[in-house]
This record gives C-alpha cells, structure tokens and sequence, in this order.
C-alpha cells in the first residue's frame, strides 16, 4: 500500500485586513497624529510647565494637590477648557489651559466631552468663549 503524503497548502497567510483604532489614529498620514506630534513637542513641554506652576500644582476642578507621578490618580494633566479639536490657536492658547488631577480628567471631564453629562460650562470657559468670538 502506497504511502500517505500531506499536500503543501495553497493559499498563504493573509495580513489582517481590518486595523485597530489606535493603529489608524497613530500612522503618519492620519490628520490626527500631526496633532498628536503637538503634545510630543518641547513647545507644549514648556507650556503645560508654565501651566502647572500658574496653577501651583493645584487641580482647578475638585482642588486636590498634583503631587503623584503617572498614573496615580492625583498626578497632574493639563487640560484644556475648550477642546482644541485640531484647532492649533487653541491648543496653544494658554488662557484655555488648565491643570486637573488625572482622575479628574479620566473620569468626569472625558464624561462631559463624550456628552454624557449636561456640560455646565465655567466661569473660565464662558470668558474664554467671550475673548475667542
């Protein structure tokens, strides 16, 4: 009896046709990554200093101290007031800058910019929106 041969396969492995949302947000021809490229920059490293020591290290929402490193929840993110959705006048305007613990910005302010909660806009922002009409 004539022995059994395995046949070699025919088709080649496929690459994975559908990509993650990270991978599409971060490649270089995203319109997003220029704008992500900003928060890399020593510019903005300069500023969100600038910001942090304006606000003496104090979250303007809740007035917890920013003393922890990443990821404690009491370490500090500058945010901005507004979001800047790729507009570069005010991702860069430090007026609507502010320093905010990351739980803060994790949790209740990613809340209000996803919409699920009633945004009662600031005293800051109303001024902010004044000065940028």
């Amino acid at each position: 009896m004539p022995k059994l041969t395995t046949l070699k396969p025919r088709l080649s492995k496929m690459a994975p046709r559908l990509s993650t949302a990270r991978q599409v947000r971060d490649t270089k021809y995203s319109a997003d990554a220029q704008v992500r490229s900003w928060y890399k920059s020593a510019r903005w490293q300069a500023l969100r200093l600038t910001v942090l020591e304006r606000d003496l290290y104090t979250c303007r929402q809740t007035g917890v101290l920013l003393t922890g490193k990443h990821p404690a929840p009491n370490s500090p993110v500058v945010d901005h007031v507004i979001p800047h959705k790729g507009d570069e006048r005010l991702f860069w305007d430090i007026g609507n800058l502010q320093s905010v613990s990351k739980a803060y910005h994790d949790s209740d302010k990613r809340k209000m910019e996803l919409g699920r909660l009633a945004e009662r806009p600031t005293k800051q922002s109303k001024r902010l929106r004044k000065r940028l009409a």
